[in-house]
Protein backbone atom coordinates (compact mmCIF):
# COMPACT_ATOMS: atom_id res chain seq x y z
CA UNK A 1 0.00 0.00 0.00
CA UNK A 2 1.21 3.49 -1.17
CA UNK A 3 0.89 6.48 1.53
CA UNK A 4 1.88 10.22 1.58
CA UNK A 5 2.17 11.74 3.95
CA UNK A 6 2.38 15.59 4.56
CA UNK A 7 3.97 17.58 7.28
CA UNK A 8 4.80 21.21 8.24
CA UNK A 9 1.73 23.62 7.94
CA UNK A 10 0.65 25.76 10.37
CA UNK A 11 -0.25 29.17 11.54
CA UNK A 12 2.18 31.75 9.57
CA UNK A 13 2.03 35.65 9.64
CA UNK A 14 1.93 37.49 5.99
CA UNK A 15 5.41 38.13 5.02
CA UNK A 16 6.69 35.13 7.02
CA UNK A 17 7.75 31.63 5.60
CA UNK A 18 6.44 28.05 6.07
CA UNK A 19 8.35 24.89 4.96
CA UNK A 20 6.14 21.65 3.77
CA UNK A 21 7.31 17.95 3.27
CA UNK A 22 5.89 15.01 2.18
CA UNK A 23 7.37 11.80 2.12
CA UNK A 24 6.01 8.65 0.23
CA UNK A 25 6.19 5.32 1.60
CA UNK A 26 4.77 1.72 0.86
CA UNK A 27 5.45 -1.08 -2.27
CA UNK A 28 7.08 1.74 -4.81
CA UNK A 29 8.79 1.07 -7.72
CA UNK A 30 8.85 4.81 -9.08
CA UNK A 31 7.82 8.40 -8.63
CA UNK A 32 7.38 10.35 -11.51
CA UNK A 33 5.85 13.59 -11.16
CA UNK A 34 5.34 15.21 -7.50
CA UNK A 35 3.52 18.30 -6.87
CA UNK A 36 1.92 20.32 -4.45
CA UNK A 37 -2.10 21.47 -4.80
CA UNK A 38 -4.27 23.72 -2.84
CA UNK A 39 -7.74 24.30 -1.71
CA UNK A 40 -8.96 27.39 -0.05
CA UNK A 41 -12.72 27.49 1.52
CA UNK A 42 -15.55 27.30 -1.24
CA UNK A 43 -12.88 27.16 -4.13
CA UNK A 44 -11.84 24.29 -6.20
CA UNK A 45 -8.33 22.61 -5.63
CA UNK A 46 -5.75 23.95 -7.53
CA UNK A 47 -2.44 23.36 -8.89
CA UNK A 48 0.23 24.96 -6.47
CA UNK A 49 3.77 23.58 -8.54
CA UNK A 50 5.05 20.08 -10.02
CA UNK A 51 8.25 18.70 -10.22
CA UNK A 52 9.33 15.92 -12.67
CA UNK A 53 12.03 12.97 -11.45
CA UNK A 54 14.22 15.11 -13.58
CA UNK A 55 14.24 18.10 -11.47
CA UNK A 56 11.92 20.39 -13.76
CA UNK A 57 9.77 22.66 -12.54
CA UNK A 58 6.16 24.23 -13.08
CA UNK A 59 4.49 27.04 -10.86
CA UNK A 60 1.14 28.97 -10.73
CA UNK A 61 1.49 32.41 -11.70
CA UNK A 62 0.30 33.08 -8.16
CA UNK A 63 3.29 31.63 -6.21
CA UNK A 64 6.01 32.44 -8.55
CA UNK A 65 9.09 33.61 -7.18
CA UNK A 66 7.51 32.87 -3.80
CA UNK A 67 7.59 29.09 -3.43
CA UNK A 68 10.22 26.64 -4.48
CA UNK A 69 9.66 23.18 -4.60
CA UNK A 70 12.37 20.15 -3.97
CA UNK A 71 12.55 16.67 -4.28
CA UNK A 72 14.67 14.05 -3.07
CA UNK A 73 14.36 10.94 -5.16
CA UNK A 74 16.45 8.59 -3.07
CA UNK A 75 13.96 9.48 0.26
CA UNK A 76 11.17 9.77 -1.91
CA UNK A 77 10.27 13.15 -0.47
CA UNK A 78 8.91 16.39 -1.87
CA UNK A 79 9.06 20.08 -0.10
CA UNK A 80 7.40 23.00 -0.51
CA UNK A 81 9.14 26.19 0.43
CA UNK A 82 6.79 28.95 0.86
CA UNK A 83 7.98 32.38 1.27
CA UNK A 84 6.35 36.11 1.36
CA UNK A 85 3.32 34.27 1.92
CA UNK A 86 0.02 36.26 1.80
CA UNK A 87 -3.23 35.90 3.58
CA UNK A 88 -4.28 34.05 -0.25
CA UNK A 89 -2.12 31.51 0.48
CA UNK A 90 -4.15 30.41 3.20
CA UNK A 91 -5.39 26.68 2.39
CA UNK A 92 -5.13 23.34 2.74
CA UNK A 93 -2.37 21.86 0.75
CA UNK A 94 -2.38 18.25 -0.67
CA UNK A 95 0.97 16.48 -1.42
CA UNK A 96 0.21 14.85 -5.09
CA UNK A 97 2.52 12.02 -6.71
CA UNK A 98 2.72 9.99 -9.86
CA UNK A 99 3.55 6.33 -8.62
CA UNK A 100 4.39 2.94 -9.93
CA UNK A 101 3.35 0.60 -7.22
CA UNK A 102 3.68 -2.64 -9.75
CA UNK A 103 2.67 -2.62 -13.16
CA UNK A 104 1.29 1.15 -14.22
CA UNK A 105 1.65 4.67 -12.95
CA UNK A 106 -1.54 5.74 -10.58
CA UNK A 107 -2.11 9.34 -8.74
CA UNK A 108 -1.90 9.21 -4.89
CA UNK A 109 -2.89 11.77 -2.73
CA UNK A 110 -2.08 12.60 1.06
CA UNK A 111 -4.49 13.78 3.38
CA UNK A 112 -3.71 17.53 3.22
CA UNK A 113 -2.42 19.83 6.14
CA UNK A 114 -3.95 23.40 6.99
CA UNK A 115 -1.52 26.59 6.10
CA UNK A 116 -3.29 29.55 7.75
CA UNK A 117 -1.37 33.16 6.97
CA UNK A 118 -2.69 35.96 9.08
CA UNK A 119 -2.79 39.69 8.05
Amino acid sequence: QVQLVESGGGLVQAGGSLRLSCAASGSINSINAMGWYRQAPGKQRELVATITSGGSTNYADSVKGRFTISRDNAKSTVNLQMNSVKPEDTAVYYCNADIRAKFLYAAYWGQGTQVTVSS
